[in-house]
Parts: C-alpha cells; structure tokens; sequence
C-alpha cells in the first residue's frame, strides 16, 4: 500500500504511512534471519539418531557441538522439518461394563437424554446450554444456558422442569456387579 501511494500519488514515505496508519520502521524492516542448510541438516541427524529427544534436548547438543543457537531458533527449524518425538501408542481400555441398547421409548416423558453444546462468545468466554430432549417426541423441554455448569445447577433446572410436566420414571437396571481383586 505505502509503495502505491507513492509511486501513484508521489507521496514521501513518511506522508504514505502516516496516510495508512503504518509504521515507517515496519516498512523499511529488512529480515536478518539466515537460513543455514547446515544447521537443518545436522538437526535432522541428531533427531534420527536420538528420536526420542525434543527440541530442548537437542539444542542442548547443538551447544555442546558448538553451534551458536537459541531454543527458539532450534524450535522453529524442528517445526519447519517436521520433526517431533514419537508417543506410544496407547493402549485402548475396555469398557468396563456391558452396554445394552434400550428398546425405543413408546410415549412421550418415557426417556430424556440430557447433553451439554458448548460454544464460545465474541470475546472467547466459553458457556453450556444443557439440553433435555424427549427421545419419542422430540421435543426438548429444557434449555439451561449457562457460562459455569455445576452438579447442582443441573439439579436446580431439572427440579423446576419437575414442576412444569411429569419426569420420566426411574428405571433400575441391574448390570453385572464386578468385585475388584486387592
């Protein structure tokens, strides 16, 4: 834009970015920042050799090797190339209980679901909305927004629904009791 303005309207430099609200030093700003072939080449060696060393570890070696680096310039090149440490693989754990699929509810109030949709402000607060939602009608009794979602506020917006239509009744179901082995 600065070199539009003077080169369209023959505006000194400093006139162009006063006009556009810019920094003349970001302007005439020329990158120092050498890219050293080298210095890539014996960090991939190194991350090869020692797969299990982040880049703090590695710029520790570079150091001793000699190389005059800072742990940001050793980050940026690690992310550049692609280089991380390598995680396990975890395990997947079991399900500690069998699940059973219900049958689906045959009147209304029969079974509710109840989730939370999160999403965030304009200026980045998140906040909850619990959803209550009748699984034969579809229709969803129970909107309770809300920027901190705690045990009893949800106990609180269920109890004033309570008052306002009937609850589905309390199904117990006995699964299999698992005794833990000391």
């Amino acid at each position: 834009m600065v070199r539009y303005l003077q080169d369209g309207f023959r505006l000194s430099e400093r006139r162009a970015c006063r006009l556009i609200q810019f920094s003349r030093t970001t302007h005439r700003y020329q990158s120092t920042r050498t890219d050293d072939p080298v210095l890539r080449g014996r960090l991939r060696e190194l991350a090869a050799a020692r797969p299990r060393f982040g880049y703090r570890r590695l710029c520790v070696l570079l150091r001793r090797e000699g190389w005059v680096v800072n742990q940001k310039r050793v980050y940026r090149i690690y992310r550049e190339e692609g280089l991380e440490v390598r995680t396990k693989k975890r395990r997947r754990k079991r399900a500690s209980h069998i699940r059973l699929l219900l049958p689906p509810a045959q009147r209304p109030n029969e079974r509710w679901s109840m989730d939370f949709v999160t999403d965030r402000l304009e200026n980045g607060r998140l906040f909850r909305v619990l959803t209550v939602l009748d699984q034969f009608s579809r229709e969803c009794p129970l909107l309770e927004p809300g920027v901190s979602m705690r045990g009893k506020t949800v106990a609180r917006a269920l109890e004033r629904l309570s008052f306002a239509r009937p609850l589905p009744a309390l199904e117990l179901r006995a699964g299999p009791i698992r005794r833990a082995s000391l």
